[in-house]
C-alpha cells in the first residue's frame, strides 16, 4: 500500500515536471532537450523523477513477487536493479552537466548562424577563428577575430563592428556579450603588411 501511494505521488510530481519542462522543450525531443540543455535544474528533475517512480515500480514488482511465491530472491533482484538504474542516472547526469561545469560552447546549429551573420555583409572578408562559451543559461560569450580591409580608418573599422554585432545578435538572441577583433589576413608565407596597411589609420 504505501508504494502504491508512493508511485502515485511520484506520477504526479513527474507530471508536473514534464508540464514546466515542455515550453522550454519545444520541438525537440525529451534526450535531445536532457543532453542540450543549458539549465540544468530541469534535466535534473526530469530524470530523478523518473528514476524515482522506476525505482518504486521495480520495488513493487520485486516485493509483490516475493510475496506471492514466497521466495526473497524477487526483492533482492529488485534491489539490485534499483541500485543499477541510480547507477545510470548519476552518469547521465555527470556527463551531461560537466560542459555546463567546465564550459560548454554553442550548439552546431547557432555556432553556423552566427558564422553566416558575421560574414552576411561586406565588412568582414573572413572568418580567422572564433570561440563561443555559455556564461550562464540565457547568456552566450561570442569572441571572434575577422579579417578586414586593411587601408580603413577606425571610425569606418568600428561601425563595421557594429553592423556584425548588430546581425549576430539578431540570428541568436543568446549572443549578448561579443566581442569582435579585426584583423588583416596574410597568406602564410606572404610578406607582412607594412604600418601604412594596419587596419587603424588616423584621421587628417
Amino acid at each position: 500500500m504505501v508504494l502504491v501511494i508512493a508511485m502515485g505521488l511520484e506520477g504526479f510530481s513527474l507530471r508536473t515536471a514534464l508540464r514546466e519542462a515542455r515550453p522550454h522543450k519545444g520541438d525537440q525531443g525529451w534526450f535531445r532537450f536532457i543532453r542540450r540543455a543549458k539549465a540544468p535544474e530541469l534535466p535534473v528533475l526530469l530524470l530523478e523523477d523518473t528514476a524515482a517512480l522506476t525505482g518504486l515500480v521495480l520495488a513493487f514488482i520485486g516485493v509483490g513477487l516475493t510475496v506471492l511465491t514466497g521466495n526473497s530472491l524477487f526483492d533482492a533482484l529488485g534491489t539490485v536493479l534499483i541500485g543499477v538504474l541510480l547507477i545510470l542516472v548519476a552518469i547521465i547526469l555527470g556527463v551531461e552537466t560537466k560542459s555546463l561545469l567546465v564550459g560548454e560552447g554553442a550548439s552546431s546549429e547557432d555556432t553556423a548562424a552566427i558564422r553566416n551573420a558575421i560574414t552576411a555583409g561586406p565588412e568582414v572578408e573572413s572568418i580567422i577563428h572564433m570561440k563561443t562559451l555559455y556564461l550562464g543559461p540565457d547568456e552566450l560569450l561570442v569572441a571572434v577575430k575577422v579579417a578586414m580591409g586593411g587601408k580603413q580608418l577606425l571610425a569606418d573599422v568600428a561601425a563595421s563592428i557594429n553592423s556584425v554585432e548588430a546581425r549576430v545578435r539578431a540570428a541568436v538572441p543568446l549572443a549578448r556579450v561579443i566581442y569582435v577583433e579585426p584583423d588583416v589576413w596574410v597568406e602564410p608565407g606572404s610578406p607582412q603588411p607594412t604600418t601604412e596597411a594596419i587596419v587603424v589609420r588616423s584621421v587628417d
